[in-house]
């Protein structure tokens, strides 16, 4: 933005594979070398930059889960839509009084949402393909950085049996900043899914979890049903190992790598953590990006981060006889074998994020309840676009990250691509490792659908 302007492998915890990556490469002649040279093509060069970027040291620091005694003095996290922090940083000034003049990124909550919500400009580095102008367009419902239903389009197709992505990559950009720049669908990608836009309130809780405690999880579900962990690289500690938690992939473990993603791939800005523009569908870019990379100096993309850090998780509305009653039936049928009602996450002064953040004590031995479990499952309803098309990512192509549940009250487009309108028809959609949860649902009295429906109703 304009204000921040003036100042490869994954491994699955579940098998071991060996990262392969693959480039495509194009034949050009070239005046007067005398024949023919190999040169990648800038879609290409694209994703060798990001296999680079997204490969990891493997090795997954513990930090170290909450002991029983440790568990007995954890405390509520605070919840509420009131545009409040929750104490990872003082409120701040008030926000009607922030402009991009008397902003300070960094200084405060307040200042935090401000930049958050600001509009981006092409001089300030938007696209040339882009989704969204702020994180605000994608995250807001009731307060800044809710769900909301935008979605975005993700294709590729298949090759002997392996996944291709588009040729600028499986994100299609529904946007640009000039005609010659919006991305179209090949004919040939038949590989096509929307995935909508998820709650960030509360995610500094869901960064504090403890890889250990989302092993636990795991460790404890039925075999059946046992979730998929993700390893991934948290970009801003060179690559450190960490459990994936963010994103329907949980294809990002930290909120500072999350936010460059978004700020990249959702507006293409680049930053220190992705300094590669993305290609037009494979092609150049220059011709239509005016502004010399990295065209974030990092600044704005801690900004976003830290804003997260500070929400407060959703709140509950009533809780009724009926509510009680339909959680007893959640957890009769299972839903929360997956749909987990309560984590409580490391105790503050753990060392996570490689090394990178010390959990504070407002993150710190909280207890949330986002009725998810951060795994990968498959229930069916997978959209076979892994988190890379290498080999290795195979197994995430129909795995979905648990949508967490808290906040439902608030939506009402469900599942990973917002195509389900009630929550019958979500309920209905879950087979797969759910499908036994599923038949145990459809054997209820209509009364104890309409009182599980009411609990649903009440996250």
């Amino acid at each position: 933005m304009e204000r921040a302007l003036r100042n490869g492998l994954f491994t699955l915890a579940s098998a071991a594979f060996v990262a392969t990556g693959f480039a495509v490469t194009r034949t050009v002649t070239i005046e007067g070398a005398g024949g023919q040279v190999s040169t990648q093509s800038p879609g290409a060069l694209r994703d060798s930059a990001l296999r680079v970027r997204f490969s990891h040291d493997g090795l997954v620091d513990q930090e170290r889960a909450q002991t029983l005694a440790l568990a007995a003095v954890a405390t509520e996290a605070p919840t509420g839509f009131e545009n409040l922090t929750n104490g990872f940083n003082t409120q701040g000034p008030p926000y009607e009084s922030l402009n991009e003049d008397t902003v300070v990124p960094l200084r405060s909550f307040n200042d935090n949402r401000f930049i958050f919500e600001e509009v981006e400009t092409v001089d300030g580095g938007l696209g040339p393909t882009y989704n969204a102008q702020s994180c605000r367009e994608c995250h807001q419902n009731v307060v800044t950085g809710g769900a909301s239903q935008i979605t975005e389009q993700r294709t590729g197709h298949l090759l002997n049996g392996r996944f291709f992505e588009s040729q600028g990559g499986s994100l299609i950009q529904s946007r640009g900043t000039h005609p010659d720049a919006v991305e179209l669908v090949a004919v040939g990608d038949d590989i096509r899914t929307f995935r909508i836009s998820t709650n960030t309130l509360g995610l500094g809780f869901v960064e504090a979890i403890a890889n250990d405690t989302l092993t636990g999880i795991r460790d404890s579900q039925p075999l059946g049903m046992k979730g998929l962990q993700v390893i991934v690289p948290v970009l801003e500690s060179s690559g450190r190992a960490r459990i994936g938690r963010f994103g329907w992939k949980g294809q990002h473990a930290s909120l500072e790598s999350f936010a460059a993603d978004a700020y990249l791939n959702e507006m293409g800005i680049t930053s220190p953590l992705f300094p590669t523009e993305n290609t037009i569908s494979g092609g150049e870019v220059a011709p239509y990006d005016p502004v010399a990379d990295p065209e974030d100096d990092g600044q704005d993309v801690l900004a976003f981060a830290n804003f997260m850090r500070s929400t407060r998780a959703p709140s509950r509305g009533p809780i009724t006889a009926d509510v009680l009653a339909g959680e007893q039936i959640f957890t009769r049928l299972g839903c929360s074998i997956c749909h987990v009602a309560s984590i409580t996450t490391a105790v503050p002064g753990t060392v996570i994020n490689g090394g990178a953040m010390t959990v504070p004590a407002a993150l710190g031995s909280k207890i949330i309840h986002a009725y998810g479990d951060f795994l990968l499952h498959n229930i069916g309803t997978g959209d076979g676009i892994p988190i890379q098309p290498t080999l290795e990512y195979a197994p995430t192509a129909n795995r979905i990250r648990t949508a967490p549940l808290w906040g439902l009250r608030t939506r009402n487009r469900l599942m990973h691509d917002g195509l389900s309108f009630t929550r019958e028809e979500a309920i209905a959609r879950h087979a797969g490792q759910a499908a036994p949860v599923t038949l145990r649902y459809q054997s209820l009295a209509v009364s104890d659908k309409a009182k599980l429906v009411a609990f649903l109703n009440s996250l």
